[in-house]
């Protein structure tokens, strides 16, 4: 840990909003009944209405149940004996390499939050910074569950001392998710259009219909990409509004979240068993369904839904030795990642309070 990432910046940043809209919008009763506007504005009413908090709870808690049956029938025949046979069969070699792509996946991860600050405006936070705020954030966040509370409040301690506030810190965290989605539905889609029926393992959905929801999802990106690119765009209102990326850095932004996630699934690639031969778009697609699910789960490492999509979703392999695979993968992404990851937090934590007590002792 290095002075450097310890010592805050005290430059300010102004919070003020950088655009906003002072006049009032016409309320929906005062658009005639039977104007397009006012149908619009009563469906938008109807539609901020809804609770989404709660929807959105509902079906966390309905992906982690449906998983956990599923876990339980894929499970209830396994052989531990089998499982620790399939751990010795994992080559050396394989091993070695999961672990570079491991590394590669969380070195790319780290350009999150650099590209996030710089989508924003803010360019005194050098790169080491940015890298340990994401690194720590994204592993910290995503093992206790609830990422986008747990990674904000990471965030938020770190770059709140170098004079960002909380609307900075929510920007960078709507900046660094688009950049997850936008590479999630690249690779995704890629991979639904190349082998549509792997991924209707996990969402028991027809090949043809997989491969007309990858066409979508690539369609979708290009048409983004082109909205991006004609004009400066921002999302928000009044007084919350970002600047998205244009163009040429959307593609960037894309090709970050591209490299992140193909590194994880070439890390899963090199520990599911030989045989039976398997394409790696194949085992993309599954993996990257897998990772979505869990995700939306919002269980803590998706711990249980991850691993039921693995098992539905390449039933062709030995149980036993995907397990393995799985507990190698949970161990080197999840675990491993982790404790450094509270290390780094623990260690910055101690030398600031010495730091201070320091300076409130001094005459």
């Amino acid at each position: 840990m290095t002075k450097a990432l310890l010592t805050p910046n005290p430059e300010p940043r102004d919070n003020a909003p950088t655009s906003g809209d002072d006049e009032a919008a016409p309320d929906a009763a005062s658009a005639p009944a039977g104007s397009g506007r006012g149908r619009l504005q009563r469906i938008g009413a109807w539609v901020g209405g809804i609770r989404w908090n709660r929807v959105g709870a509902v079906v966390a808690v309905a992906i982690i149940a449906v998983s956990m049956v599923v876990l339980y029938n894929v499970l209830s025949d396994i052989a531990l004996d089998e499982i620790r046979t399939g751990l010795t069969n994992i080559p050396p070699e394989n091993l070695v390499r999961a672990a570079l792509f491991v590394a590669m996946a969380y070195a790319t991860l780290t350009l999150y939050d650099w590209f996030a600050l710089r989508t924003i405006g803010v360019r005194h936070i050098p790169y080491r910074v940015a890298a340990m705020v994401s690194f720590t954030s994204y592993t910290i966040g995503h093992n206790i569950g609830a990422t986008a509370f747990s990674a904000g409040a990471i965030r938020w301690r770190i770059y709140s001392s170098w004079g960002l506030g909380i609307v900075d810190v929510a920007k960078i965290c709507f900046v660094a998710g688009l950049t997850f989605w936008l590479g999630n539905l690249a690779v995704l889609g890629i991979a639904m259009v190349y082998d549509p029926a792997a991924v209707s393992a996990v969402d028991q959905l027809a090949p043809a219909v997989n491969r007309i929801i990858g066409v979508a999802l690539l369609v979708g990106l290009a048409a983004w990409v082109a909205w991006v690119w004609g004009k400066p765009r921002r999302l928000g209102r009044n007084t919350w509004t970002v600047q998205l990326p244009g163009g040429r850095s959307t593609l960037l932004q894309i090709g970050i979240g591209i490299t992140d996630l193909t590194c994880c699934a070439l890390a899963m690639y090199m520990l599911v068993p030989a045989t039976p031969p398997i394409h790696f778009f194949t085992l993309a697609g599954v993996f990257i369904a897998a990772t979505l699910l869990g995700f939306a789960s919002h269980a803590p490492g998706s711990i249980g839904v991850f691993d039921a999509a693995m098992l539905v979703g390449l039933p062709f392999f030995d149980k036993e030795e995907l397990i393995a695979g799985l507990l190698i993968f949970r161990l080197m992404y999840f675990i491993v990642p982790f404790a450094c990851s509270l290390t780094i937090i623990g260690i910055r934590e101690v030398v600031l309070s010495i730091r201070r007590k320091r300076e409130l002792d001094a005459p």
